[in-house]
């Protein structure tokens, strides 16, 4: 403590970011400071008036650094990068966002179409959302047939094929056969951007009218499908915020917490309807709310989510306008805070905190628990195993292939005991002539260190372990790449058969109890590599059959992939007969018969 009392009279009065460690080195937590000087003083000094999370954290710091940033829009900036890059247990770590889906609409294109993507790209394109919590592909499907959109993928329109059924039962207005203009096509492109924009509302009497129209036509399919689309557009419909604007999007946080746990919870609105809420349980150690809101939204916003004009808090983010800065760097879009204290913003804002306090008390003391026995088991694997280091990165590798073809390679990452989906990586065998599971680990293992000695920031920090699915063989060549890569890391085996743990140096495998908490999280971070590393094989697989299938005449890529889901590879489908081809959703007499002469002309 004497060492840190010396380091904090040092500490200059500029901004930047703070960097705490435990007395292995290992990363505890890092801030951001308009003057570090004044905050990292407040952790040692304010013993009485902090809460069970910091005082835990503080219990085990035993030095620090700091790095002096230019402005305190760098210190932002930068504090967001280290967080992302080395995931400290107590700092607020948020899972990727991918799978929140937007609706994108390429307005470069002659004919656009709404597309479904969970990706957000500065290609020029429109996007709209994020939405969860609604059944996004029939809301896409509803909107499409409403305003007349074409639904298909076509790339090149031509008059050289048929209009599809959408056109035949009014979903569509066919532009691929030039059934309409691209001048008229592009004012329902517009209407359809006043939609989900929240500025056009005569969806329901197009729907009523067209549906009326059908029915008086005796086009009973088509009445149907409209009546159909009715009923989605009122349920759509429940989620509208009578009391807000039709063009007001918001992102609405509020948060309840207990002595060792926070919850924030976030509600999405977009175009004046409810898109959706999430809640987020984060250990927070900042020192105020105003601190805790500024930590998360920095990660909230720092990955692919697409911030509302209007951001409603309970209170002012700690350094808001810098924080206003940075979204705009980040996301090219000029952001509003706003503490409302009455109307229908207070109103969310209330329901926010409702929603975080039933979580808090429902649903996070649970995940807690579960994030406290992988910690738990974490911690443990040390001692039981007579790490150097906390196991808190761990990194494992597994390699699949089938009869030496398509060869591969996964790894995945756990930090702190839980996966960390955006680390993990594919690799495909470059080197290694047939099935030889010990060349192929040497080369991805190789490989792997290679990006970490060149820095490539998409691999992320050196792990502080590495796990091996096998035994000690594979443990000795991974053991020699490392070596000749010129790292120590420590590693391990992990034997399938039982479950035996091996290390490096150490004839006799440690073999720990079957229902331990510590085994079982090397068991699931080895059979998390193996269902990865056998997922990317299998696609491969799927690809290179696919890809020979298409060579017969009338087989496209959907029939060729039905083809591939029925019968699973070549040899099966050789094998088969005209009767059982059939059987293949989409297959005809005429195609089966096309699919064995292929093979057997």
């Amino acid at each position: 403590m004497k060492n840190l009392e010396q380091k904090l009279k040092l500490l200059p009065e500029k901004p930047g970011v703070y960097i705490m460690y435990d007395s292995d080195m290992q990363i505890l937590y890092i801030g951001k400071a308009k003057v570090l000087k004044n905050r990292v003083r407040q952790y040692f000094h304010q013993s009485g008036n902090q809460t069970e999370k910091v005082m835990n954290m503080v219990a085990k710091i035993a030095d620090f650094s700091y790095i002096i940033a230019s402005s305190e829009l760098d210190a932002l900036a930068l504090e967001a990068n280290l967080i992302k890059k080395h995931k400290p247990p107590y700092n607020i770590l948020l899972k990727d966002d991918k799978s929140r889906p937007y609706i994108r609409i390429d307005t470069r294109q002659k004919y656009p179409s709404l597309e479904i993507t969970r990706r957000l790209k500065p290609d020029g394109a429109k996007y709209f959302g994020p939405y969860f919590g609604v059944a996004i592909r029939e809301m896409v499907e509803l909107i499409s047939g409403a305003y007349l959109v074409r639904a298909c993928n076509y790339k090149r329109f031509n008059r050289s094929h048929r209009e599809c059924l959408n056109y035949h039962i009014g979903l569509c207005s066919a532009p691929c056969v030039g059934r309409v203009s691209p001048e008229e096509y592009r004012r329902q492109i517009d209407k359809v951007i006043a939609f989900l924009s929240g500025k056009d509302n005569h969806m329901e009497e197009i729907l009523r009218d067209r549906m009326t129209q059908a029915a008086n036509e005796q086009k009973f399919e088509a009445a149907i499908s409209y009546r159909d689309k009715l009923e989605m557009l009122e349920r759509m419909k429940q989620r509208i915020i009578t009391s807000l604007p039709k063009t007001t999007n918001l992102d609405i946080f509020g948060f309840a917490s207990n002595p060792s746990l926070s919850v924030i919870s976030a509600l999405i609105v977009r175009a004046g309807k409810m898109s959706g809420a999430e809640n987020f349980p984060v250990i927070d150690v900042t020192l105020s709310p105003n601190e805790m809101l500024s930590s998360f939204l920095v990660q909230y916003y720092n990955g692919t989510r697409n911030p509302a004009e209007e951001i409603i808090v309970p209170c002012l983010p700690d350094d808001h306008e810098g924080l206003k800065e940075w979204i705009f760097s980040k996301h090219k879009k000029t952001v509003q805070f706003l503490a409302p204290k009455q109307g229908v913003r207070k109103q969310l804002l209330d329901n926010a905190f409702i929603n975080a306090d039933d979580y808090l008390k429902n649903y996070a003391g649970r995940e807690k628990i579960k994030r406290d026995m992988a910690k738990g088991a974490v911690d443990n694997l040390q001692q039981i195993l007579g790490l150097k280091r906390k196991p808190h990165i761990m990194e494992c590798y597994d390699v699949s292939n089938i009869s030496g073809t398509d060869k591969v390679a996964s790894m995945v990452v756990f930090v702190g005991g839980e996966p960390d989906k955006s680390r993990y990586r594919r690799f495909r065998i470059k080197t290694v002539e047939g099935a030889d599971d010990y060349k192929s680990i040497h080369e991805v293992i190789t490989r792997r260190l290679e990006r970490l000695k060149n820095n490539d920031e998409r691999f992320g920090a050196m792990p502080d372990l590495i796990v091996i699915d096998g035994g000690k063989g594979q443990l000795s060549v991974a053991n020699d790449a490392m070596k000749r890569a010129g790292f120590d890391i420590e590693l391990i085996g992990l034997a399938e058969k039982e479950e035996d743990i091996y290390l490096v140096g150490r004839s006799e495998p440690v073999k720990l109890d079957k229902s331990s908490w510590e085994l079982k999280l090397l068991q699931r971070i080895r059979d998390e590599a193996h269902r990865f590393a056998l997922g990317y094989h299998k696609s491969l697989r799927e690809k290179h059959i696919v890809s020979e299938l298409v060579n017969i005449q009338g087989i496209g890529k959907k029939l060729a992939q039905n083809l591939y889901k029925s019968f699973l590879s070549i040899e099966n489908i050789k094998k088969a007969d005209i009767q059982s081809l059939k059987q293949v959703k989409g297959i005809s007499d005429s195609t089966a018969k096309k699919i064995y002469d292929y093979f057997h002309g």
